[in-house]
């Protein structure tokens, strides 16, 4: 089935090249469009945060995620001079639409004042400028204006810049370890349009989604970096193995060539591809739209790189043909006629030789490289951990250092007392007053706000608030108690009536329920991937010891990258060498996407290699014999696939947004050992020890899963 498709596609190259020609253009508008649809929503549906914003957005006509804070520092101010303060705020808040004052407050020195509006933040943040300019005009010129429109107005350029950055940075490296590898030809141009397709293909098609669902500020970074490394890792493995056919054969036509190349190189790509898409595509089940928008956005990247590796890569090899994919002049390392004297078969005896020892010597270092694990701690988000020069962080800065974190990212109890006209009753505001001084007494809130009126009650009477600023940001672990507090013992037994509805709502109770759902489905998450990945493994290396080998390895690649975050981060190793933050958390939705790609990527590197044991096996080979070609053969391209995706995920370490440095410093140092240690050293010793168990599979297995033995398998079972 392979063959006819791939010799249709040698037939329709111009067609087929055409198509992806229109794919790109349709990828470039959708990149200078794609912004005004992303968003950084933490909500999740059904929680007890989600329903208080909802009364928030209903009935105080309200929403959380765009609101904008002024602060204003002031010297000896009299009364007089702070009532004029707040008339020019509130003069120029009326520059923006829908904008309303919901809290006001004098701390430290510094004028506090929270303007809420009823925009989606998209919209909201594109009022950001006009309403500074208005400050400005009203003499306030060092009034300063944060918030989650006023951040996302602020982050979004520098995003974009930091892409750019990441994008030359990977695209330098990438071409220079390809000239490298494939010396002076145009087949290294080839990883490079492959990459361009699909990754305007897969911006195309996020575009798309981003109508429909909601999509994370950050995808496009994500996209772009981790697909140019994708792409670039399948199509080096085409055109590696399509050179070999041409050196090994050099008799054999071009067409054919293709032919055996996609039906080898070809056909692990897309079962790569479709591993890659298992662990992606289980963050489609946590309950989190956030986290659900990276799990869609990153799975689109592997499966249209395996539309294109069936499509545009053998169009590609058909125009260049023996000519085009061979050096002029500097041949590169690959070019080898006899592989089996290179570095990689080297490293192959050195551990058929010593299998224990090298055994032992990479399960130590991988126990150092984990061990860091231990102290992780995870926080939903870090607003502290944004570009310092831009004007929302030097508010979040300055509040920071005068008053405390917390006061940007209150707590807010939302009461819905079932009736009109309830908040002002009696029994409403002696509950009211009560449950603002127990709450006022615990050591970690900062103020508590209340009130009879706009805005801490709507304009039906039915539904009230309170204000309860905590001393801690919203990740901080001080916080996360604080929400559970206030929850599980202050709220039931604050005496309200009966049939009174309490929701605690806020950034922090939005973090706690974002963590706890994350949490709660993270286990069922890896449980699902594993399975399908084991499946999907056990017919294609036909054995039940591989696949289970492959998962163990996984985890530890993962393991590693988790202790490097907790190394880097919260300890502060090699930070000031990669220019990162120091911070005590990670953030949760780096951890669970962490996992989700890498566990694709690690067991991409599996794939690559066992599947060249595997073809050595059908052959005849013996288990050392496929060891040794397998990794020979495979070692070359995994390393320098690695080594390309590392520097690509560089753009995401040198950006300016912490989350996406803990990615990239993740995926970089997992990658790293995983296409080193473990699958240069600990995979082949691992399988030396093994000997024949590697290839084990009962017949009954064998006929479940409906595969073929080789001649090899097939005498040994008759002996």
């Amino acid at each position: 089935m392979l063959e006819r498709w791939t010799r249709a596609v040698v037939r329709n190259r111009f067609a087929i090249i055409a198509v992806w020609l229109a794919l790109v253009i349709l990828g470039l508008f959708a990149v200078s469009n794609l912004n005004d649809h992303l968003t950084t929503s933490l909500t999740v549906p059904g929680s007890e945060s989600a329903k208080a914003d909802e009364i928030l957005v209903d009935h105080f006509k309200e929403n959380t995620e765009s609101t904008f804070i002024v602060l204003l520092k002031f010297k000896n101010a009299s009364a007089e001079e702070i009532a004029g303060f707040k008339a020019k705020i509130a003069t120029a808040a009326s520059t923006v639409p829908t904008a309303k004052i919901t809290q006001e407050r004098v701390l430290g020195g510094v004028l506090y004042a929270n303007i809420g509006t009823s925009f989606k933040l998209t919209d909201a943040a594109a009022n950001t400028k006009k309403f500074r300019e208005a400050l400005i005009n009203e003499g306030l010129e060092g009034a300063l204006v944060t918030g989650p429109p006023a951040i996302y107005h602020d982050v979004t350029p520098i995003l974009a810049s930091d892409l750019q950055r990441g994008q030359i940075l990977a695209v330098l490296l990438a071409l220079l370890l390809l000239i490298l590898l494939l010396g002076t030809s145009w087949a290294v141009m080839v990883p490079f349009l492959f990459a361009t397709a699909t990754i305007s293909l897969a911006l195309a098609v996020v575009y798309l989604l981003a109508q429909k669902i909601l999509m994370v500020l950050y995808i496009p970074n994500i996209i772009e970096l981790i697909g140019l490394g994708l792409a670039i890792d399948y199509s080096l493995l085409i055109v590696h193995r399509f050179r070999r056919e041409i050196m090994d054969l050099d008799d054999i036509r071009i067409n054919d060539a293709i032919v055996k190349t996609m039906e080898t190189a070809g056909r692990t790509v897309i079962l790569s591809g479709f591993i890659v898409s298992i662990g992606l595509a289980t963050l489609l089940l946590v309950p989190v739209p956030f986290v659900r928008s990276l799990g869609a956005a990153g799975l689109v990247v592997p499966i249209v790189s395996v539309i294109a590796a069936l499509t545009l890569q053998p169009a590609l090899l058909s125009f260049l043909g023996r000519r085009g994919v061979t050096p002029k002049r500097f041949p590169g390392l690959m070019a080898r006629k006899n592989m089996m004297t290179g570095m990689f078969a080297k490293i192959a005896h050195f551990v058929i030789r010593r299998p224990i020892s090298v055994l032992l010597f990479s399960l130590a270092m991988l126990a150092i490289a984990t061990s860091s694990v231990i102290w992780l701690q995870i926080t939903p988000s870090s607003l502290t951990a944004i570009p310092a020069e831009r004007e929302s962080a030097r508010a979040l800065s300055m509040v920071t250092q005068r008053v405390g974190p917390g006061i940007i990212t209150p707590n807010e109890i939302v009461i819905d007392l079932g009736e009109p006209n309830q908040a002002t009753t009696p029994l409403v505001r002696q509950a009211r007053t009560n449950l603002a001084e127990e709450i006022l007494k615990n050591p970690e809130v900062f103020v508590v706000a209340t009130g009879e009126k706009a805005p801490y009650i709507d304009g039906t009477g039915r539904y009230l608030r309170i204000f309860v600023i905590g001393h801690h940001d919203l990740g901080a672990q001080a916080s996360q108690k604080l929400v559970h507090e206030l929850r599980d013992k202050y709220i039931p037994n604050a005496g309200f009536p009966e049939n009174t509805q309490v929701y605690l709502g806020g950034a922090p109770a939005q973090g706690v329920d974002l963590l706890e759902s994350i949490l709660k489905s993270f286990p069922w998450i890896v449980l699902l991937a594993l399975a399908i990945a084991y499946i999907v493994l056990l017919r294609a290396f036909r054995s039940l010891i591989l696949p289970l080998k492959a998962i163990l390895l996984d985890l530890v690649s993962i393991a590693a990258a988790y202790g490097s975050l907790v190394l880097v981060f919260r300890f502060g190793v090699g930070s000031s060498i990669l220019g990162t933050y120091q911070l005590d958390q990670i953030e949760a939705w780096v951890l669970i996407f962490l996992f989700a790609v890498l566990f694709g990527l690690s067991m991409d590197y599996e794939v690559f290699i066992v599947s060249r044991m595997r073809e050595a096996r059908n052959r005849g080979a013996t288990n050392t014999e496929a060891i040794i070609e397998g990794l020979t053969h495979t070692g070359g391209v995994v390393t320098a696939a690695a080594i390309i995706l590392v520097g690509a995920l560089g753009g995401l370490v040198i950006g300016h947004f912490a989350g996406l440095q803990q990615l990239g410093v993740g995926l970089a140092f997992g990658i790293l050992i995983d296409a080193t240690i473990i699958r240069g050293l600990l995979l082949p010793s691992a399988m030396v020890l093994l000997g024949r168990w590697n290839w084990w599979l009962p017949n009954s297995v064998a006929k479940l899963v409906k595969t073929k033995a080789s001649p090899l398998e097939e005498r040994e079972a008759r002996l």
